[in-house]
């Protein structure tokens, strides 16, 4: 789990970053494509942190739930919530969850559960998949902020 909560760490921190002075204008612009919006992107972001948490005992929702539950994808008529309320629940949740992956024991992780009818996960398989998502989500707002302008998303 170390090189996990690395990693979790470093998206912890890189997700702040990458939405760093985005409008909320911007955040969700699309730019005439079919593409995930910023915040979209963000919302989904933050309800797979709420969902890992769920599953290892903690039952918060985030306060966009409803827009993202049961993997709900892009709504073309939703006008969703301001990038702060995202960055507030994200603040919430990165530190409960992290607790929850540092007490997690090798037993738990071996536990499985039916992520979806007929497809059954491993508690490691599902954190090892949302460490993975992750990266890749902040890698598409790192690419949302070029497309719109802004200066490239900063490491450090």
């Amino acid at each position: 789990m170390y090189s996990i909560i690395v990693l979790y760490d470093m998206h912890t921190t890189f997700f702040a970053r990458a939405l760093e002075d985005i409008s909320e204008k911007d955040a969700h612009s699309r730019l005439d494509t079919r593409a995930n919006h910023i915040a979209w992107i963000t919302g989904s972001l933050v309800e797979g942190r709420y969902e890992m948490a769920a599953i290892l005992g903690n039952k918060q929702q985030q306060a966009a739930h409803e827009l993202f539950k049961d993997h709900k994808g892009i709504q073309d008529d939703v006008s969703y919530p301001s990038l702060e309320s995202f960055k507030q629940d994200w603040i919430k949740i990165s530190a409960i969850l992290k607790d929850l992956l540092l007490q997690i024991t090798d037993e738990k992780l071996d536990t499985a559960f039916e992520m979806m009818p007929g497809h059954t996960f491993s508690i490691y398989e599902l954190i090892t998949f949302t460490t993975y998502r992750e990266a890749s989500c902040i890698g598409q707002i790192a690419l949302w902020r070029r497309l719109l302008n802004y200066p490239a998303m900063k490491y450090d």
